[in-house]
């Protein structure tokens, strides 16, 4: 068996790949981080709840993290999309888009997910200024004032019970479930008005179009997306997957460890609902999990 040319390979230069990657040089293993510069929080300008970092430019946070992480000479970096992995010579093999392949004994898939809105014109635009998915993430922001939540789901039940702490909400039910009694009760407790004529169009900062003519004007609209992968690379290599209310992610141990042995995955893509915060942290035991199974072997 010939020698691995690197460790480590994580795929997703983001908060959780660079998480993983920098505690992996800490250990002083070769890693090869394969990143196609797609963060999913682009949209959004600045990161909040983030211990240290609140308020700061998402951008900025994850060109430091890199900027740091690229001084361990164990390191290197591959700008490009990773469209293949597999097992190889006890390892994995990863094939980028550009046809070039690399060899590691460990995966860490960081590879992140995409978010799918409500098909409502004015709404993908502005995603991540007036149009949000993350209370703790932007609703402070908001300065209690106008809030909506435009109902995907009954899950936007939870958003709109959430969201009276940051302001005056309106749910937008939009046909998408309509709540029971109790729920009803619960929601008129909270002081959350109910409005069941279906949404047009979004327009201002966050005005809410109503089919019937109407419009509501908001500081913040709240949207549950839809979740998908943005990466092939769990479901190819067989990875077992749960199926969250937003849509599906991989599944792991406490140690970020997939059903896949070797394959560790951390961030967005293995967990319900995320933040940088959440990234981070489990970017940070991922690679430590990875780390001490280069030592310890792998579970039989």
């Amino acid at each position: 068996m010939r020698t691995a040319e690197f460790d480590v390979i994580v795929v997703g230069g983001s908060y959780a790949g660079l998480s993983a990657a920098t505690q992996l040089a800490r250990a002083r293993r070769r890693v090869l981080v394969i990143d196609a510069g797609q963060r999913r929080n682009r949209y959004a300008r600045h990161s909040h709840g983030f211990l240290g970092q609140d308020g700061s430019e998402g951008a900025a946070i994850a060109a430091e993290g890199r900027a740091q992480l690229m001084k361990y000479p164990t390191v290197r970096w591959q700008e490009g999309a990773a469209t293949q992995a597999t097992p190889h010579d006890g390892g994995f093999r990863v094939t980028l888009a550009d046809g070039s392949a690399h060899h590691a004994q460990r995966l860490v898939l960081a590879t992140g997910m995409a978010d799918e809105l409500p098909s409502i014109p004015g709404l993908a635009e502005r995603w991540g200024s007036s149009v949000f998915h993350c209370p703790y993430c932007h609703g402070y922001e908001l300065n209690q004032g106008r809030i909506g939540v435009l109902a995907t789901s009954p899950h936007s039940f939870h958003h709109a019970m959430m969201l009276p702490d940051w302001g005056t909400v309106t749910l937008f039910l939009n046909g998408a479930f309509e709540p029971d009694a109790e729920q009803l009760g619960k929601l008129a407790a909270r002081g959350v008005a109910i409005e069941r004529t279906p949404v047009r169009a979004v327009s201002g900062t966050a005005t809410v179009a109503l089919q019937d003519g109407r419009a509501t004007e908001l500081d913040g609209l709240f949207v549950l997306s839809r979740l998908h992968s943005a990466s092939p690379l769990a479901e190819a290599l067989g990875c077992e997957m749960e199926e969250g209310p937003m849509g599906r992610y991989v599944r792991t141990d406490m140690m970020k460890a997939t059903s896949v042995p070797g394959v560790y995955a951390a961030g967005d893509a293995a967990r319900m609902a995320g933040s940088v915060a959440f990234a981070v942290a489990d970017g940070a035991m991922a690679g430590a999990a990875s780390h001490q199974s280069l030592i310890f072997g792998l579970p039989t």
